[in-house]
């Protein structure tokens, strides 16, 4: 292997842009390949897994779970777009539920914040109020 196709552990997550513990945690994860330890040596990585490393982080930053990921990893060969597309489908469908769970959470929070505005002096917050009443189970 060329010598600048060989990078240390270190060497390969300042290029890819994360951490040693992230490659590390990536290998435990069987997403990023271990090179052999040559006796004597330290481990190379090659260019290529640069990539890899970069693609995971990516594909985290969109949401993929690390299973996920490797299922995307496992269609990378370029004949499975299909496939890809369907896990992209779903994912898409997940964040679009999230974005309606944080959508209600935004104005139930803008109401309470609007509610505290107007208790000037209130011996009771109502946001807390509010809080305290929803924590109580129907039995208390």
């Amino acid at each position: 292997m060329p010598v600048s196709e060989s990078l240390t552990i270190g060497a390969l997550a300042a290029k890819a842009g994360v951490s040693v513990e992230s490659i590390r945690f990536y290998q435990r994860k069987r997403l990023v390949r271990e090179p052999d330890r040559p006796p004597g040596g330290i481990r190379r990585y090659r260019s290529g897994d640069i990539a890899r490393v970069r693609f995971i982080k990516s594909s985290q930053r969109l949401g993929f779970s690390l299973d996920e990921i490797r299922e995307l990893l496992r269609l990378d060969d370029g004949t499975h777009c299909d496939e890809a597309r369907l896990l992209a489908e779903h994912k898409l469908a997940d964040v679009r539920v999230k974005l309606a769970e944080l959508k209600g959470m935004e104005s139930a929070l803008s109401q309470l914040v609007e509610a505290c505005r107007g208790q000037d002096g209130s011996v009771s917050c109502p946001l807390i109020d509010r809080l305290q009443r929803a924590s109580q189970s129907p039995d208390d």
